[in-house]
């Protein structure tokens, strides 16, 4: 990998943390306010075992709007662009998408580029030591799971620009699933020309959401008994997978952290077993129950996401 570049003009004030005694919470809002407010060209990768994902990261503000566009470069590619608060998706043989939302969905987690108090019922802030990210002087907070039904997320912190550098997955015994390092940043006075051109481009007009009495219906016909503590239901509708086209029951839920997604569908034809696969910190459970099936997809261990599928029923 790549040594990280970083270039910061002198108009940007940077953050020297010279307290030995900084606090966890403040260093990860001087990082959120530093991603919401800078002109900046970030790549970076994420790794998954021997698997490697690249992207390109540009964020700015162009006459009070907020803009900012994530590219996945590898394979047939993915671009996903926000203007304020409305993020549009740009993916392989789909038609362009529009949601009403101020975050991008992606590999950093949403909570740690607005709320990090979205995480307090679920995860303790623990100070780490400074170490070296790639040359640039950097400070790790531990983001620990309260309990084992979830990983622990660790974040290093640039000590001058107050960027996020690198960060993982971590499991109960310090093993690292997943992670992400930036491999090259700039922060500039004025935001790059892609992200100019953006705010006078024409996009998709936002989807509408599911109505409040139609998401209703659709809960009240399975319970999930189970989820680890902290993880509320963000949204729920009913679509067709484009693995094998079949019409799927779906619910979302996050603890501010990660997302787990529940699709429960008529079982697939042939009689399978339960298990799990796993790709870095991402768990996918399928889960036989008879009259139907239960799948379970998101960061968390096989248990989990075990324990999750195995306590969907039918609603009486």
């Amino acid at each position: 990998m790549k040594w990280l570049s970083v270039v910061l003009s002198m108009f940007v004030t940077t953050q020297v943390y010279a307290n030995e005694n900084i606090s966890p919470r403040q260093l990860l809002k001087d990082m959120s306010l530093a991603v919401q407010e800078r002109n900046f060209d970030a790549s970076f990768v994420v790794v998954k075992g021997k698997a490697m994902e690249p992207y390109r990261w540009l964020h700015g503000q162009v006459e009070q709007t907020d803009l900012e566009i994530l590219t996945l470069l590898n394979g047939a590619g993915l671009e996903v662009v926000r203007v304020d608060d409305v993020v549009t998706y740009f993916e392989p043989q789909t038609e362009p998408y529009s949601l009403s939302t101020d975050v991008i969905d992606g590999p950093i987690p949403e909570a740690l580029l607005r709320d990090i108090g979205a995480l307090d019922s679920s995860y303790e802030f623990v100070l780490g030591g400074k170490e070296r990210i790639a040359g640039r002087p950097a400070q790790l907070v531990r983001l620990v799971a309260k309990d084992e039904s979830k990983y622990n997320y660790w974040l290093w912190v640039d000590l001058q620009s107050a960027l996020l550098l690198k960060a993982a997955y971590v499991n109960q015994r310090a093993e690292v699933l997943e992670q992400l390092q930036l491999t090259h940043i700039s922060v500039t006075e004025k935001p790059a020309g892609q992200l100019l051109e953006l705010k006078n481009k024409s996009l998709p007009v936002p989807v509408s959401v599911i109505a409040d009495d139609a998401q209703a219906k659709l809960q009240n016909n399975w319970q999930i008994g189970w989820l680890p503590s902290g993880f509320k239901l963000l949204k729920s509708d009913r679509h067709k997978l484009n693995l094998n086209n079949e019409l799927a029951d779906y619910f979302l839920y996050s603890d501010g952290l990660v997302e787990v997604s529940v699709f429960v569908q008529r079982p697939l034809t042939g009689q399978r077993a339960s298990g799990a696969l796993t790709s870095g910190a991402t768990t996918v459970y399928v889960h036989n129950a008879g009259a139907f099936d239960v799948s379970v997809v998101g960061k968390v261990p096989v248990e989990t996401a075990k324990s999750i599928a195995e306590s969907v029923k039918r609603s009486l």
